[in-house]
């Protein structure tokens, strides 16, 4: 893809995501489903309550991730450096968006050394698309990802809907599962594989988990939907074609009570939808280690580090209230508290 259009097509993103419901997916993330039973007598004290958690290998002050989300240069290192010090200072983790562009062109937009200078000690995720392992250079170009920020890991995105629906998107994704494997095999970082918004069913978890990846983002449905996206800013035909996929796709709080029952020992992040703390929390009970939040963020992402920061302190204290009137002190605790189908 020529760079200027790639860059076109992500500040396109952002404006599209920025601009409102339109592109909302019309799949319920699931968890008004359930309730939390309350605790009228909790015997805790609010602050006194441990969020904290590790994930391979780094420990977070809370199960947080700001995750990937991105825009074209002329706005992707102000969000960058905004997201990388507000993981920094809240002590959770950050995903970035695709590095496409930056490891096909060296343009890198904020996605370079200076993003593990702004958050030395935060769990920082590499991101690059699964297509683009198909290619020759396909693995060195997801070492390059993971090496130009210092990542811990490396997420692979899973968006073979939102490249259906994209005007010139990727459409043959044979092998990609092998080569996953190969990446697996030979990567000096542990890899994660995510959705996009559409959710991973229990069936390819087990698929990934048996290549050998390290976690699992569900990323499911009940956020931002991925192919409205595109069709938004593609041609009448596009849009056409992507209006029938309003409702597609697997709900978030689903896919983490069936990935939790199929992989029972694989750290599961749950992103899609997360509306609040409260969410966040019925998430972790579900089975999820990690919450991540996107959309909801890029507000803030594009205004300053200390709008991110604010954000998150709000759904931070939202997630240990959760906990507070639950009565559980701790994340191993809440994962046992009783949790109800709503009636």
């Amino acid at each position: 893809m020529n760079e200027n259009a790639a860059g076109r097509r992500k500040e396109d993103h952002i404006d599209i995501v920025l601009s409102g419901d339109r592109v909302a997916s019309r799949v319920d993330a699931g968890f008004d489903r359930w309730r939390f039973v309350h605790c009228a007598l909790p015997e805790l004290s609010l602050d006194a309550i441990d969020l904290s958690t590790r994930m391979l290998g780094r420990r977070l002050k809370a199960p947080l991730l700001i995750s990937a989300m991105t825009g074209g240069p002329a706005r992707s290192e102000a969000i960058n450096a905004h997201l990388a010090e507000a993981a920094q200072a809240l002590g959770i983790a950050l995903g970035v968006g695709s590095q496409r562009i930056a490891v096909e062109t060296g343009a890198a937009a904020g996605l370079g050394g200076e993003l593990r200078r702004r958050a030395p000690d935060a769990l920082l995720f590499a991101n690059l698309g699964a297509a683009q392992l198909l290619s020759p250079s396909g693995r060195d170009h997801a070492r390059r990802a993971v090496e130009m920020i210092g990542a811990d890991a490396l997420v692979i995105h899973l968006n073979p809907l939102q490249e259906a629906i994209q005007e010139g998107g990727d459409r043959d994704w044979h092998g990609v599962l092998h080569a996953i494997t190969g990446l697996c095999a030979t990567l000096r970082a542990p890899v994660v594989v995510k959705e996009v918004g559409f959710g991973l069913s229990a069936a390819v978890g087990r698929r990934l988990v048996n290549c050998g990846v390290a976690a699992l983002d569900v990323a499911g449905a009940g956020g931002t939907n991925w192919a409205l996206v595109e069709g938004a800013r593609g041609s009448g035909r596009t849009q056409a074609l992507a209006s029938a996929f309003a409702d597609w796709g697997i709900p978030t709080a689903d896919a983490v009570v069936d990935l939790r029952a199929a992989l029972p020992d694989i750290p599961i992040i749950a992103s899609g939808g997360i509306r609040d703390g409260v969410d966040a929390a019925k998430a972790i009970r579900l089975g999820a280690d990690l919450v991540g939040q996107a959309a909801a963020t890029l507000k803030a992402a594009v205004t300053s580090t200390e709008a991110v920061i604010a954000h998150f302190e709000v759904l931070v204290e939202q997630l240990r209230i959760a906990a507070f009137a639950a009565g559980a002190g701790n994340l191993a605790a809440l994962r046992g508290v009783p949790l109800v189908e709503a009636r």
